[in-house]
C-alpha cells in the first residue's frame, strides 16, 4: 500500500486535475490524503460560499473514498501575500506526518496564481533530503487555468498518462458536488467538457480515458 498526497489551491481542485486518479488509487489499495489551501470563497464576496464550499468538499471526498482531507481556508486569491516559508513550513507538517510515497500538485505556470504558490511549496517542502522516500513528484493540469495560462516559454507537456476508464465517473460524480463551481458546456468545468478532456488524453495514448501528469521527480 502506498500513501498518496494531493495538494490542491482551492476547494475542486483536487477533484479537477487529479480526481480520477485519486479514485484508482483507493481501488488499488492506497491511502489517499488531500490538503487544500485556500477557501475559494473571499474573492468573489459571495455570503456563505465558503461554507458550501467547505461541504461539497467533504462530500467529494466520501465520493472519492479519501483517507483524510484537511482545508486550510487561507484567503482566495492571496496566497502570494504569505510568506511563502510559512506555507511551506504548514506543508512540511503535513509531510513529515504522512511521509507520503507519491505527491500529485498543480503545474506551477497556470494563470491562477494560487496555483503556482502551491506548487512551489510543494516542491520545496518535499525537496529530496526533507522526504527521502518520495517516489514521484507529479504536476496535474487544471481545466480552466492551465490551458490559459502564459505558458509559450514552458508549456505543460505530460509525460504520465494514467488510464482511468474505470473510475472517470467517480471524478464526474465528485465534481457533481461542487455545484457552485460546475459550469454549462462547452466551459471546462463542465461534467461534458471533463468527460471530453478524459477522452482526449486518452487518445494520445490509446486508452478511453486518461488523465495527464508531468512528472517533475521520481526514483524507482
Amino acid at each position: 500500500m502506498s500513501t498518496v498526497l494531493v495538494l490542491a489551491a482551492h476547494p475542486d481542485d483536487e477533484v479537477l486535475g487529479v480526481g480520477a486518479t485519486l479514485a484508482r488509487h483507493v481501488r488499488e489499495g492506497d491511502a489517499v490524503h488531500a490538503v487544500v489551501f485556500a477557501e475559494g470563497a473571499s474573492s468573489r464576496y459571495r455570503e456563505g460560499l465558503a461554507e458550501e464550499l467547505s461541504k461539497s468538499a467533504r462530500r467529494a471526498a466520501q465520493v472519492l473514498g479519501l483517507a483524510s482531507l484537511e482545508l486550510w481556508s487561507l484567503p482566495d486569491q492571496r496566497l502570494d501575500t504569505l510568506p511563502l516559508i510559512e506555507v511551506v513550513q504548514r506543508v512540511e507538517t503535513v509531510v513529515d506526518g504522512l511521509r507520503p510515497d507519491l505527491v500529485y500538485t498543480h503545474f506551477p505556470g497556470d494563470v491562477n496564481t494560487d496555483h503556482g504558490v502551491v506548487a512551489r511549496a510543494a516542491w520545496t517542502a518535499c525537496r529530496p533530503y526533507v522526504l527521502p522516500s518520495l517516489r514521484r513528484f507529479a504536476v496535474f493540469e487544471t481545466p480552466s487555468s492551465t490551458e490559459w495560462g502564459w505558458s509559450a516559454e514552458r508549456p505543460f507537456s505530460p509525460s504520465l498518462y494514467v488510464d482511468v476508464t474505470r473510475t472517470l465517473d467517480d471524478k464526474l460524480g465528485a465534481m457533481s458536488c461542487y455545484e457552485t463551481e460546475l459550469r454549462d458546456p462547452p466551459h471546462p468545468r463542465s461534467l461534458h467538457a471533463l468527460r471530453e478532456r478524459a477522452a482526449y488524453w486518452g487518445s494520445r495514448v490509446g486508452r478511453p480515458a486518461v488523465e495527464p501528469f508531468q512528472v517533475l521527480r521520481e526514483v524507482l
